[in-house]
């Protein structure tokens, strides 16, 4: 008995469906729109430390030239900082905290976090 069409192609289609669905998660994981080449130093307040996935996001109010603007700053999974240290309460609303991000290229005012230092002078680092 001969193999139909359809189970000789199943394999072939299941790797090509499973290959582009890598490849959309593996471009949905990039920090292209950072410069990686710059680093900037903010200081300012905690607004929200957001544990979601895929990413966790945090929202800093930095004051300046009479302003206050608030930067997003986007950081690894929680599964990952869980890893090295953070919890979901490792920082709160109103804590003052010095970070150093690589910032938007679009100039907006968000950016990848890198490191940090907590309002207790502890070492904030990322992943």
């Amino acid at each position: 008995m001969r193999p139909t069409l359809a189970a000789s192609l199943g394999p072939a289609v299941a790797a090509c469906v499973l290959s582009i669905a890598a490849h959309s998660a593996f471009a949905h994981h990039t920090f292209a729109m950072f410069d990686l080449n710059r680093k900037l130093t903010l200081q300012g307040t905690v607004k929200e430390l957001q544990w979601t996935n895929p990413h966790c996001f945090l929202q800093v109010l930095v004051a300046g030239h009479g302003t206050t603007q608030e930067w997003s700053l986007q950081m690894n999974a929680p599964l990952d900082l869980y890893r090295n240290g953070w919890r979901p309460r490792t920082l709160k609303a109103g804590d003052k905290i010095t970070v150093i991000v690589n910032p938007s290229k679009n100039g907006t005012h968000s950016g990848r976090f890198v490191s940090g230092t907590g309002p207790d002078g502890k070492a904030l680092a990322a992943v």
